[in-house]
């Protein structure tokens, strides 16, 4: 059964594109528990909404074991991460469970994909790469574990290349030594994020470990790469913004973006121009930082209370800003000069939202958002656009600001 709208976008090649990431309801599906891999309902996308204060999902994919962690939108699949070891490769635009890998790995983080890889983040503190290729019958086939053997066995004679993980226990520095929570793609690099407070550089080419940082002081929860600069938000209310100033040089810390005291930074995201960071909190809250063309200083520009609870992850998509939380809801916002202007909630999850992607392409006048919950399932939304003269009446007032950012 075929979605009531175009879909000439879903012709694109096997990961033909790169891509980078957690109540009562007003839909009348609220209270449906699908027992199959994939339920589909029947949706008219309205041409001009008039109001966008609720939306229903168009379809409800399930089958993970375990609460569903990272998405990303691979050409003509979908792949879903979840805590329960598993990834689902979902196919479009039917949304028919294409096939399952990665069992018995670990609980699955994060995901990404880069060129002909996918590249999985694991809490037994792994980087596992999987190679695609349609001329295997085994088409995620698993290739190779950073850090690689190669890499491990030209530094552990060495003692100079053991750093203290913890009282009387040294690791390899191109080793994570806790849980890695977060991975991002950029310009021929994964960067990858640990609860061990460190980000650290591998090349794709040859998949070494080019760099080891030692971010922050807690963990780190999200990154997000753009314009050269990656973002790494923590546990210890920062996001920071590293660069390089020459392509082979190492990375170095550009600035420092301030939250709330004593709240942790669970999501960051980036406009499509790169200049507007958004971090969202464990209080609830967005904030907003404008950086300057050099990206060496960066002034607040919202600061929202988004929701009631945790905000686990966001997503953007040109002038639109989803934010997931643990209340279960997702929050549209208008992104604008003067801030953020709540357009739209959706619910429908019988958990706390952990992962959302957006369609990398427009649909009708509207995008695809999909949504992995602790629920253990992924649901697919179609989010019109914002239009002058949508109902706006349950929006949130943004707070605007000049305080700067001093760059480090």
């Amino acid at each position: 059964m075929n979605l009531p709208i175009s879909m000439d976008f879903l012709s694109t090649p096997l990961l033909s594109t790169t891509t980078t990431s957690s109540s009562s309801n007003t839909s009348s599906d609220a209270d449906e528990s699908p027992a199959t891999s994939h339920r589909f309902i029947p949706y008219n996308l309205p041409k001009t909404p008039s109001s966008c204060s609720s939306y229903r999902s168009l379809s409800i994919l399930t089958g993970h074991d375990g609460s569903v962690s990272s998405l990303a939108i691979c050409g003509e699949f979908i792949l879903s991460a979840s805590h329960g070891k598993d990834i689902i490769v979902w196919q479009q635009p039917d949304l028919r469970q294409f096939t399952k890998f990665g069992q018995g790995d670990g609980s699955v983080k994060a995901l990404v994909t880069a060129g002909n890889k996918v590249f999985t983040a694991h809490q037994d503190s792994r980087i596992r790469v999987w190679k695609v290729s349609r001329s295997s019958e085994n088409i995620f086939r698993l290739v190779d574990t950073l850090p690689t053997t190669k890499d491990y066995l030209g530094k552990f004679m060495k003692q100079s290349n053991y750093v203290q993980t913890r009282r009387h226990h040294k690791r390899l520095w191109i080793e994570h030594a806790d849980s890695i929570s977060c991975l991002s793609v950029h310009d021929g690099l994964i960067y990858s994020g640990s609860w061990d407070k460190t980000l650290k550089v591998w090349r794709i080419s040859d998949l070494k470990c080019l760099e080891s940082i030692k971010a922050h002081d807690d963990a780190i929860n999200s990154l997000i790469s753009s314009k050269g600069i990656v973002y790494s938000a923590s546990a210890d209310g920062k996001i920071k913004a590293w660069g390089r100033t020459e392509p082979k040089s190492s990375h170095s810390l550009k600035g420092i973006l301030e939250g709330h005291k004593d709240i942790s930074i669970n999501s960051v995201v980036v406009s499509d121009d790169g200049t507007v960071v958004y971090g969202g909190g464990s209080d609830g809250y967005i904030m907003g930082w404008l950086g300057s063309k050099d990206f060496n200083t960066w002034k607040s520009v919202c600061e929202v209370k988004a929701h009631n609870m945790a905000i686990l992850c966001m997503c953007i998509k040109g002038e639109i800003l989803c934010s997931g939380s643990t209340d279960k809801s997702i929050c549209i916002w208008k992104r604008e000069i003067k801030g953020l202007t709540k357009i739209g909630v959706v619910k429908g999850h019988g958990g706390p939202i952990k992962c959302l992607q957006a369609s990398p392409n427009s649909v009708g006048s509207g995008f695809l958002l999909y949504s992995g919950s602790l629920d253990k399932s992924i649901r697919v939304w179609w989010i019109p656009y914002y239009q002058d003269g949508v109902k706006t009446d349950d929006s949130n007032s943004s707070v605007q600001s000049t305080r700067m950012i001093k760059s480090v």
